[in-house]
């Protein structure tokens, strides 16, 4: 079995920036989805950004123009650049990706990061 690896996040203020990144690892045959979720204290894990391995991108609309994701299908890879980060941004940030890691596999398996704390202050 593999796993994802963050990096990334931190403190920050409000109109600050930070990057997130996420590699896969481990057997890979395929990675399909990949993306970025964050629970804060007391909500639900809501989805941040996701792209396809078509290369299309989803933002939640609360972060549309100040978020860019980007993947890198050679590397398995997929980061966050945040902008004009808010406090309202604050939550754990995890990072997301439907592998196929064996070709006994019939489908993709969803994956998680261990998440990395965004803080940012007012």
């Amino acid at each position: 079995q593999g796993q994802l690896v963050e990096s990334g996040g931190g403190l920050v203020q409000a109109g600050g920036s930070l990057r997130l990144s996420c590699a896969a690892s481990g057997s890979i045959v395929s990675v399909n989805a990949m993306g970025w979720f964050r629970q804060a204290p007391g909500k639900q894990r809501t989805l941040v950004a996701l792209v396809p391995n078509d290369g299309t991108t989803t933002y939640a609309d609360s972060v549309k123009g100040r978020f860019t994701i980007a993947r890198d299908n050679a590397r398995n890879t997929v980061s966050l650049q945040m902008n004009s980060l808010k406090p309202e941004d604050t939550a754990v940030y995890y990072c997301y990706a439907a592998i196929r890691r064996y070709y006994s596999d019939p489908v993709p398996i969803p994956s998680w990061g261990q998440g990395t704390q965004v803080t940012v202050s007012s």
